[in-house]
């Protein structure tokens, strides 16, 4: 991906709350990735910028799905921006994506992006869900990664080819890019037991 430009993020997803949901009330905690930090590839080193931006929570039991009118406990809301300086040609490409899916545990989170906005270089990614992974190492950003789906993951087509796996949501690689300036915050609460038998 050195000269390559494959990025993504998301805006905020209006949810629609069906019957059998539990939405988060305002005085309880859920959990949440908020924050904007640039990061490195190790396995590729080059000048390039690369920055996601988050303010994601969880929003369980709102995404009604066939076979689960109630949702399900890592249903989530919010938004994730990606910026990405590539320096050999001076060129600044942004993504936006509509967050829903977000699981974590302490210091970690991995959650899915529905693409809603992209410039015009991966205009054909709108509507293509990605994963994202953070890292959390506390100290104000220091021993922060982060981590992407889009250039991690292929799948071997019946014929041998190999294309860009497609993202099932939740799904995401360990954040394997070092933060280098910024701060991502994870806030973790276990998942909600499920509202119905």
């Amino acid at each position: 991906m050195r000269n390559t430009v494959r990025w993504v993020a998301a805006a905020a997803a209006t949810i629609t709350i069906a019957g059998g949901a539990v939405p988060a009330s305002a005085n309880d905690p859920v959990s949440r990735v908020t924050g904007t930090a640039e990061f490195r590839l190790p396995f590729a080193p080059d000048n390039d910028v690369r920055q996601f931006s988050f303010d994601v929570k969880a929003d369980p039991f709102t995404r009604p799905l066939p076979g689960r009118p109630q949702g399900l406990p890592m249903d989530a809301t919010g938004t994730v921006r990606v910026s990405h300086h590539v320096a050999t040609s001076n060129v600044t490409v942004t993504f936006e994506a509509a967050v829903d899916c977000l699981i974590t545990s302490p210091g970690y989170a991995a959650m899915t992006a529905v693409v809603t906005r992209a410039d015009t270089p991966v205009a054909d990614w709108v509507g293509k869900r990605v994963g994202f992974s953070v890292q959390d190492g506390g100290r104000g950003g220091h021993g922060d990664r982060a981590g992407y789906s889009w250039s991690m993951s292929a799948d071997q087509e019946e014929d041998g080819t190999w294309v860009q796996a497609r993202v099932g949501t939740c799904l995401a690689p360990a954040p394997f890019g070092p933060v280098t300036r910024g701060d991502f915050r994870v806030r973790h609460v276990e998942l909600r037991e499920d509202p119905q038998p």
